[in-house]
């Protein structure tokens, strides 16, 4: 490949050489992004500034909000950049393949997050009415009941809160939302974390996610309850089988693989900060604080899935062309240096972060996934007395893809844990 991609995007300035590409362009994926995700942002905003040009899996050309007042111009303004990935140029002069990673973080499909306009309000509303209806139900009771069974599996006097206890706790609690039997979790929980980590399982993990969704519509419609799919069956919108199917795969992926993510950091900071944990088991410091920090400093996803340009505009200096690809970079959005130039500095009590997206496709189930993390929090600190981080902390590693970072393993120890009452 030449920088034909670039001409492509339409860039006047054209694009200086850089190492990790054919033609000159960094890759957001393989070991260079596992190992130093950040350092990647910052070497890109220091050459081109908010908007950069990269390639995604395939070396497929992409644009890269690095900006936080950029990814807000692109995230609430709709008419401008889409999440109709139909529009997509290189999905449309077919140099898309369709068994493509990509196409399961940026395909179509026939749901609310990749409509706009009157369609996209058709099916968000079945969405958030559901979510609305699942979160008054008792959910941290549900939390509570599997954070205990969690703890309870720990061997005596230690555990790793990332394998044994962040990585499946949400999906447990979902299934019991959904109306999914709880052994179908840690399964369900592998596949989406593969799914949304790309590569080459990426496309089977998704038809055995939709195997399974399937299996549990069609059972929902003999065998109603109180549960997410029961309500989107009976929703008045009236959505198809298509939709139906659309809107579980969704849910369950992002809603599991976020909260599962935030988590863990939200654990890490705790256990890497004395003070932190000190001012949650004395009461003088709340779990949603930590949780906003975590928001702020590591989001669950480090860089969203994508906007496709309606028109050709200029952002941040760079010209783009309509049907280019954007994807929003939030952790880096949220470290801006023109909106924080001291990251040290407290922003408890600002919740303008970047971590839920923002505008029409603001995550609905922000409020569901906040109430597990700071239920499991709450049950683990209350189980497990001296707590405590069972490595230095510079042994603490992460895993990064295109789209997240995750935390590799909490390592801890504590007294023995009490019997629940």
């Amino acid at each position: 490949m030449n920088a034909q991609p670039l001409n492509r995007s339409g860039d006047p300035r054209g694009c200086p050489v850089e190492h990790g590409s054919p033609d000159g362009l960094t890759r957001l994926y393989g070991p260079d992004v596992a190992l130093d995700s950040h350092g990647i942002y910052g070497r890109l905003r220091k050459e081109y500034g908010a908007v950069a040009p990269i390639l995604l899996e395939g070396d497929i050309p992409a644009w890269l909000v690095l900006g936080y007042r950029e990814n807000r111009r692109v995230l609430d303004n709709a008419r401008q950049f889409s999440r109709d990935s139909r529009i997509w140029r290189d999905w449309k002069e077919g140099r898309i393949e369709a068994t493509s990673p990509l196409i399961q973080m940026l395909g179509w499909r026939p749901d609310c997050v990749s409509q706009d306009g009157e369609p996209h309000r058709r099916l968000r509303r079945a969405v958030s009415d559901n979510l609305e209806a699942i979160a008054s139900r008792g959910i941290r009771r549900h939390v509570t009941h599997f954070a205990n069974k969690q703890i309870d599996a720990f061997d005596e006097g230690s555990a790793d809160l990332v394998s044994e206890y962040a990585e499946y706790l949400p999906m447990l609690v979902l299934t019991r939302l959904f109306g999914l039997p709880a052994a179908e979790g840690r399964n369900l929980a592998v596949s989406c974390a593969q799914v949304i980590k790309g590569g080459e399982d990426a496309l089977v993990h998704n038809g055995r996610i939709m195997e399974i969704l399937g299996q549990l519509a069609e059972r929902k419609r003999t065998e109603p309850g109180p549960d997410f799919t029961t309500g989107l069956l009976g929703h008045d919108a009236g959505l198809d089988e298509g939709e139906i199917l659309s809107h579980l795969r969704l849910v369950l992926i992002t809603a599991h693989t976020t909260t599962s993510n935030l988590l863990a950091r939200v654990l890490q900071l705790i256990l890497t900060d004395s003070s932190r944990l000190a001012g949650l088991v004395s009461g003088q410091l709340n779990v949603a604080a930590v949780v906003e920090d975590a928001m702020w400093n590591s989001p669950p996803l480090a860089v969203l899935p994508g906007r496709f340009a309606t028109v050709d505009l200029e952002l941040g200096g760079r010209h783009i062309r309509e049907g280019d690809l954007l994807v929003l970079g939030l952790s880096a959005g949220n470290l801006d240096p023109e909106i924080r130039p001291d990251v040290g500095v407290s922003l408890y009590g600002n919740q303008s972060h970047l971590a839920f997206s923002s505008g029409a496709h603001e995550c609905p189930g922000q409020s569901i996934g906040q109430a597990i993390i700071e239920t499991a929090v709450d049950v683990l600190l209350h189980r497990l007395p001296g707590l405590r981080l069972a490595v230095p902390v510079e042994e603490l590693t992460s895993t990064a893809s295109t789209w997240e970072a995750r935390l590799d393993s909490l390592p801890v120890e504590f007294a023995a844990a009490p019997p629940r009452i």
